[in-house]
């Protein structure tokens, strides 16, 4: 990880340009989330599937190698290399795009581009290599960086495996920032004090490959729950804080 130093001015646009679209409060004290442009946002908000999966499909990122086994016309069969811009190209098909995607959502829709030139395809997608499941953790935790998950791993664990928190910590307010989509990331606030003090950790989330966990020194009142996925860098810069 890198760090450097960032400027009081700077640090300050950072702080209001994230925090002041903060949640606003109903009248009854519900959190309402600012709309955004396609709705995209505000759909993950209703359904909040985000915290909420506990066994997440893995969704293939640029690198990732595919092996594609025709079942009855093993002349098509291919393996491929996700590309930077996330597309592969497929033989007699041409460039699709996949990053993002599930193992069964690139079955699906490569069995819809083959049943154009095959009759009903029987099409099996294998991932081959991919990158290893990793979170990041930043702030005030004893070694901040990126660290590879194996296996189930809850906050809890993960500050853990971060070196702990330090005396300096906000443990009160720790953030988990989760991608939901290839704009947006959504920001959780977690009480880990009151879940370690009231040895209660129904609320110990699950952490999700490429999840970040931002421990703060000083109170985090107000966050906007959804923020353009480039401003999360701000908060993984021990530097900043």
């Amino acid at each position: 990880m890198r760090k450097g130093a960032i400027g009081a001015a700077t640090i300050a646009s950072l702080w209001l340009m994230l925090l002041s679209a903060a949640w606003s409060q109903n009248v009854n004290g519900t959190p309402e989330v600012a709309s955004v442009a396609g709705g995209e946002a505000a759909a993950a908000s209703n359904n909040d599937p985000a915290f909420k999966t506990h066994y997440p499909r893995y969704q293939l990122v640029a690198g990732d190698t595919l092996d594609l086994q025709f079942e009855y016309s093993p002349e098509f069969n291919q393996t491929l290399t996700i590309q930077p811009d996330g597309y592969v190209t497929l033989r007699d098909v041409g460039d699709v795009h996949v990053e993002g995607k599930t193992v069964p959502e690139v079955t699906d829709m490569l069995r819809d581009k083959y049943a154009k030139i095959l009759s009903s395809p029987s099409i099996a997608v294998v991932v081959k290599d991919f990158e290893k499941p990793y979170f990041t953790a930043s702030g005030q935790v004893g070694r901040p960086g990126h660290y590879v998950l194996h296996g189930e791993t809850t906050v809890t664990e993960a500050l853990a495996m971060a070196g702990g928190l330090t005396d300096k910590s906000k443990h009160s307010q720790v953030v988990l920032f989760r991608r939901v989509s290839s704009q947006w990331t959504e920001a959780k606030v977690l009480n880990v004090k009151k879940m370690l003090n009231a040895k209660d950790l129904q609320e110990d989330l699950f952490i999700h490959p490429g999840d970040m966990l931002f421990v703060p020194q000083n109170k985090m009142s107000k966050i906007a729950r959804f923020i353009p996925s480039s401003g999360v860098t701000a908060y993984m810069n021990p530097a900043s804080f």
